[in-house]
């Protein structure tokens, strides 16, 4: 049977920009094998698959190429977006899912969509051996979650010119990087980058869930709950972030760019 895959730009207002992420509403429960074989087929950096309960709640898992994750927020925003766009959901009814990291939800609000995640906030650590010179910057702060490696780096320039060695990021315990700056940015408080190559995806073009530790960090040191992001990738995209105690708030639009049949 052939299973209709959409194709969606996260964190983005306009075709081709932001997070794109592909979404398959499943009839049932699929092998993991199959899914890994579809995101890799599909070489986005996440392939979001979903299951919906009796409940009309949904069981939601993530994959990039390479492996299977466990928090994902482009690809949960596509995945919210296309179950109201495609008449899943209406349009008022909040889209529920079960993950690897919880219970997540997302709301429509005026064109917004607007996620409840967990925080992921980072602690204080040593520079892993080579950071810096796999970088190419030298850190100003080092932090790490049970994810990634936050940097804060001393201006967004040097975020925006980082080609970090990839190769040598590889070699840290982590799925990723998160590199950030304040914002030089009219109504921006920070930008950020993020660099995955354990996962498969060497620069994630916006990244949902690392902005679950950015959102914590940049709190305290701007001393505000709500605060507006720039990745500052290629595509680049922007995330609003609204720190409330042991959740973040994460907001984003999204744009359909294709739809097909998965025939596999």
């Amino acid at each position: 049977m052939a299973l209709t895959i959409t194709q969606v730009d996260a964190f983005t207002s306009e075709p081709f920009g932001g997070n794109p992420a592909a979404v398959c509403l499943l009839p049932a429960p699929a092998e993991p094998l199959w899914m890994q074989r579809v995101a890799r087929e599909m070489n986005l950096s996440e392939t979001a698959f979903l299951v919906r309960r009796e409940t009309g709640e949904f069981d939601l898992r993530w994959f990039t190429p390479a492996v299977e994750v466990e928090l994902c927020g482009h690809a949960t925003l596509a995945s919210a977006h296309a179950l109201w766009e495609e008449g899943h959901l209406p349009p008022d009814a909040p889209a529920i899912f079960h993950t690897r990291s919880g219970r997540l939800s997302a709301t429509l609000r005026r064109g917004w969509i607007e996620m409840d995640f967990p925080a992921e906030p980072d602690e204080p650590a040593p520079a892993p051996d080579g950071l810096a010179g796999a970088l190419g910057a030298e850190p100003a702060y080092v932090g790490r979650n049970r994810f990634d490696y936050l940097v804060e780096v001393a201006t967004q320039a040097i975020v925006q010119r980082l080609t970090p060695d990839l190769g040598r990021l590889r070699e840290l315990e982590a799925r990723g990087v998160i590199v950030t700056a304040r914002a030089d940015i009219e109504g921006f408080d920070f930008v950020s980058r993020f660099f995955a190559p354990n996962t498969g995806i060497d620069e994630d073009p916006v990244t949902g869930s690392a902005h679950c530790c950015l959102g914590p960090y940049w709190q305290r040191r701007l001393g505000r709950d709500a605060l507006t992001a720039r990745q500052v990738s290629e595509r680049g995209g922007l995330v609003k972030v609204a720190v409330r105690g042991q959740r973040v708030t994460l907001s984003g639009q999204a744009v359909t760019v294709l739809r097909g049949e998965l025939l596999g």
